[in-house]
């Protein structure tokens, strides 16, 4: 069941009439019932059962950590359940990434390794909720929280429907607490979690699908194309995956806004950073602390003998495992490495940076933030070919014909090869045109948002007169019920 499909529509209000007029006690089973119906949609039965066996796992080695007596119980314990969650994802995601590379390198030493040819599994939301189990162990053994012991709320902030697929990545600590306080109608919170709702999928239909239809048609056909159509399509992709998935953000937060639940805030204007450090304060904010916590800090500590060689080993470290993270292919851990380059290198090159903008007398120039935020969204964008791509050959394909105009582009060709293309004829211009404009304001708000950090989407309507209040909300759905591409189509981030 996605969010942007008529069944998503009725299951929502549905969801919150029948949340409403239970008893206080019975609030938190319905909410866990719509949870698994959610994720039951899908079709896949065994991703029930994968999220059943990792809440009771979880929710058991919790119980036993919390009354272990010595550090070296608690220590098994916890790498225990904390292992036992990664070899579910592994044997769900990466066996056949697996398995074709012990072939691959066998063969290379001219060696036979018998290994069985298998697919990867539907996983579905399981790389958020077992990163969720995670946080929840580590932080029971580092006494930040104690276990939950009622089974039912421990489940529900695995399975909470509005972030189970793609996020926000929930602590224990911050979401529990919500699931269990008293329910109270609030009109504010109603209001605002239905505009947010509507304020993400106009992002998802509107403008996310419609850049997609143009990225889908240069990037599923790489070997056609050349030039300027590679250059637009790696930019459109930029502000595509930016879209949908913050646009999934904003339906998730929104849903969960009317029960009175808030969600943490995923993207603060990701494409007006600094720096790639900056990038990823900004950009998948709950996915960024997690390995920030839990993968680069201990690794940091364990190697602070090797001062900054040993900061950028572990940020190198760290973003592998997020390249991995996202998928089984070497594209992505390709794209995981990059961001650990510029990060690793940034460790040395910000000494000289400074003496290097003082050199050239650039160091408090009005043009300083402008340059870098160029060169930081131009980096992102590099390292996005390898994320999209089909494959290493597609991806070195693109970039080694970025540049190439030595045969005529997408702007020389007549009409007929239009057509065969299939690149702006598959779409109404005047929707194409709405997308690019609508992307635009968006990015222009998000500039001023960047120089007023108050200013936000709640804040404008709260502060609006009700003309302009009113007028919004209806260019909102309006604009949704004329304009969204037909067929929307399923999130990006779902296949993490």
């Amino acid at each position: 069941m996605s969010f942007n499909s008529l069944q998503y529509f009725l299951f929502l209000p549905i969801v919150f009439l029948i949340y409403y007029f239970v008893h206080q006690g019975a609030r938190w089973s319905i909410l866990l019932v719509a949870s698994i119906i959610f994720y039951a949609a899908l079709g896949t039965p065994y991703l029930l059962i994968i999220l059943l066996i990792v809440t009771g796992s979880t929710y058991i080695f919790g119980i036993w950590l919390d009354s272990a007596r010595t550090l070296t119980i608690k220590r098994s314990l916890v790498w225990g359940g904390i292992s036992f969650n990664v070899l579910i994802l592994l044997f769900m995601k990466y066996i056949p990434f697996i398995f074709d590379n012990l072939r691959s390198l066998g063969a290379i030493f001219s060696m036979h390794v018998d290994l069985p040819h298998t697919k990867v599994l539907v996983a579905i939301g399981v790389s958020f909720y077992i990163f969720q189990a995670i946080s929840y162990l580590f932080d029971i053994y580092l006494e930040n929280i104690k276990p939950e012991r009622h089974f039912g709320y421990f489940a529900l902030y695995l399975a909470f429907f509005p972030k189970l697929l793609q996020g926000p990545i929930e602590r224990a600590e911050d979401l529990i607490p919500q699931l269990k306080e008293t329910y109270t109608f609030n009109y504010s919170n109603v209001r605002f979690g239905l505009v947010l709702f509507l304020w993400g999928l106009f992002k998802k239909v509107i403008i996310a699908d419609r850049l997609g239809m143009f990225v889908n048609s240069v990037y599923n056909d790489v070997h056609s194309f050349h030039g300027i159509p590679i250059i637009i399509a790696t930019y459109f992709y930029s502000f595509q995956i930016y879209m949908d998935f913050s646009g999934y953000t904003d339906m998730a937060i929104g849903s969960a806004r009317i029960f009175n639940i808030n969600l943490s805030q995923n993207f603060n204007s990701p494409y007006l950073a600094i720096s790639i450090a900056d990038f990823w304060r900004r950009w998948h904010i709950t996915f960024s602390k997690w390995i920030l916590d839990y993968i680069f800090k201990p690794l940091q500590m364990q190697w602070r003998d090797g001062k900054n060689w040993g900061i950028s080993a572990a940020l190198m470290i760290t973003f592998l495992v997020s390249g991995l993270w996202h998928g089984a292919t070497w594209g992505f851990v390709i794209w995981g490495g990059l961001h650990g380059i510029f990060l690793a290198s940034s460790v040395f090159y910000k000494p000289i940076q400074k003496k290097l903008h003082k050199l050239i007398k650039l160091g408090n120039h009005n043009f300083l933030k402008p340059i870098q935020i160029i060169i930081t969204f131009n980096l992102v964008t590099f390292a996005w070919i390898f994320f999209r791509a089909s494959s290493l050959d597609d991806a070195f394909y693109l970039i080694s014909n970025f540049l190439n105009f030595s045969k005529p582009t997408f702007i020389d060709l007549s009409v007929k090869e239009y057509v065969t293309k299939n690149i702006f004829l598959k779409q109404s211009s005047r929707e194409f045109v709405v997308a690019l404009v609508c992307l635009g304001l968006i990015m222009l708000f998000s500039i001023f948002k960047h120089k007023d950090p108050k200013m936000s989407l709640s804040l404008f309507l709260d502060s609006s007169p009700r003309l302009i209040r009113w007028g919004f909300y209806y260019a909102l759905f309006l604009s949704i019920l004329f304009f969204a591409v037909t067929g929307s189509g399923s999130f990006i981030y779902y296949q993490f």
